[in-house]
């Protein structure tokens, strides 16, 4: 285990359990690549990522370079002494050369099932089309976008109320299992077993947007309904509503149906709001107007008193 030094690459709460994983199991993780620090919240302070904090709280040099492409960037890195390197949601491109100076190999951890979802979003979108599994892949890192020969897999079921943000807290923790199992391997046998991926069954997860998050009352209460199990915690499921934008955070499928109701109407007012869809009934759990806290349906109702006819705009 001694023989492997590490240098971990990773921003997001996604790559905590990973980094803390390896610490706790008696890596040595020599370094810490993540993104420099970035402008958020009301007065746009420069906030560390969610790794960088981690990092400093277990005692790891840190680096945050703004790209990896320099010379200068190349040469602060070959100063450090590794021989491995770990990624997980870094969220830059790391060129060819920087790869080349992991000897023991470069390997990422991806949330999905590859060669399904390689890209950016690929929980989001698995979610969104309705995807019965998911997982997380360790492979290798390679040039080309997530197409690196893959070295262990794990797969899980995905429940009609699997959120982002709850999925993205699981794969996270098996994304960490995973990869100390192939990182305990790799010290014991020097070297890795792999598999190509089948391009034929490659599809790409584009990143999400703002835009993509407007609901369409005219689809089907199963896309809407996953749409905002997709989009939580962002960028939230949306809709109009007495002319300002709603924000939708909780909905579930309903068993009745008002085919008579116009799309996106209020069709009845309960402890929840049902809104008839192009297809079907969408029960509303939870949701927030603007400038306001996310409420519970029934406090909606207490506070906002929409009526039934009342019309959810696409």
């Amino acid at each position: 285990m001694n023989s492997l030094k590490i240098i971990f690459a990773g921003t997001p709460d996604f790559a905590v359990p990973a980094l803390q994983a390896l610490h706790d199991k008696g890596y040595k993780v020599v370094g810490v690549l993540t993104q420099p620090d970035r402008p958020s919240g009301r007065g746009l302070k420069l906030h560390p990522s969610a790794i960088k904090l981690k990092a400093n709280t277990l005692g790891i040099p840190v680096y945050q370079p703004l790209e990896l492409k320099s010379k200068e960037s190349y040469e602060a890195l070959a100063a450090i002494d590794f021989n491995v390197m770990i990624v997980a949601a870094y969220g830059l491109i790391i060129p060819q050369a920087i790869l080349d100076l992991a000897s023991m190999g470069c390997f990422n951890i991806h949330a999905s099932l590859l060669p399904r979802w390689r890209g950016a979003a690929p929980i989001h979108r698995a979610i969104l089309m309705g995807d019965k599994t998911t997982g997380v892949t360790i492979m290798r890192v390679v040039q080309k976008l997530d197409a690196g020969d893959m070295i262990k897999k794990i797969e899980i079921q995905i429940s009609e109320k699997d959120t982002t943000e709850e999925l993205t807290k699981t794969l996270a923790k098996l994304g960490a299992q995973l990869m100390t199992e192939v990182m305990e391997e790799l010290s014991v046998k020097g070297e890795l077993k792999s598999t190509p991926q089948d391009e034929t069954y490659v599809t790409y997860a584009e990143k999400v947007t703002k835009e993509e998050s407007k609901i369409n009352w005219h689809d089907s209460s199963k896309v809407i309904a996953r749409k905002i199990r997709a989009f939580n915690p962002f960028p939230v499921a949306q809709t109009e509503y007495r002319e300002v934008v709603c924000k939708i955070w909780d909905a579930e499928i309903a068993l009745d149906s008002n085919q008579d109701a116009k799309v996106g109407q209020l069709i009845k007012l309960d402890e929840f709001i049902h809104v008839k869809c192009g297809e079907g009934v969408l029960v509303i759990k939870e949701l927030q107007m603007p400038g306001g806290k996310r409420l519970k349906s029934k406090e909606f109702i207490l506070g906002h008193r929409p009526i039934l006819g009342d019309v959810f705009k696409s």
